[in-house]
Parts: structure tokens; sequence; C-alpha cells
């Protein structure tokens, strides 16, 4: 779960990394699929990392004890991503 929680935070610097890189190099009109793309597979590793976790297996967790905020989060994360990438890949540049 960590390495794929890892993986997401990696993709979605990478992404904004190639939204600056692109911001500047993209002509007028072009769209920002490359950036969006990246968005989208951080999302999918974040989704991934929180199922994962969440169908482990029961004996992992002792009795009283609950998910947590930081599980919180990551669902909350997923869809925000997923709609970042979405727009990313809608979004034309501006001149």
């Amino acid at each position: 779960v960590q390495a794929v929680m890892i993986l997401s935070i990696i993709f979605s610097c990478l992404s904004l990394f190639l939204f600056f890189c692109q911001l500047f190099t993209l002509q007028k009109g072009g769209r920002f699929f490359l950036t969006g793309t990246f968005q989208i597979i951080a999302s999918l590793f974040v989704m991934s990392g929180a199922i994962i976790y969440t169908v482990m297996s029961p004996e992992w967790v002792p009795e009283g004890d609950a998910f947590g905020y930081s599980y919180i989060l990551a669902w909350v994360a997923f869809p925000l991503a997923l709609i970042s990438g979405l727009i990313y890949v809608i979004l034309r540049k501006r001149e």
C-alpha cells in the first residue's frame, strides 16, 4: 500500500511538472493530454492503495482499531485527482 501511494505522489508531482512545461511550450489551443494522463494514473494508484488497504486480511488489524483519517483522506483524494485529470484533458491553452 505504501509503495502504491508513493507512486501516486510521484505521478502527481510529474503531472505538475509536465503542466508547467506544457504551459510554456504548448501551442495556443492545445490540450494538456500528457498532464491529464499522469494525473489520472495518480488517481488510479490512490484508488488501488485504498482498495488494497480496505480488503486486507482482518488478522493484520487488531480488533479495536479503526481506519483513521488518512484512510478517509485517501478516498477523498481519489475523486479529486480523477476530476483534476479529466479537467486537464479537457483544458485548452489560451493566449
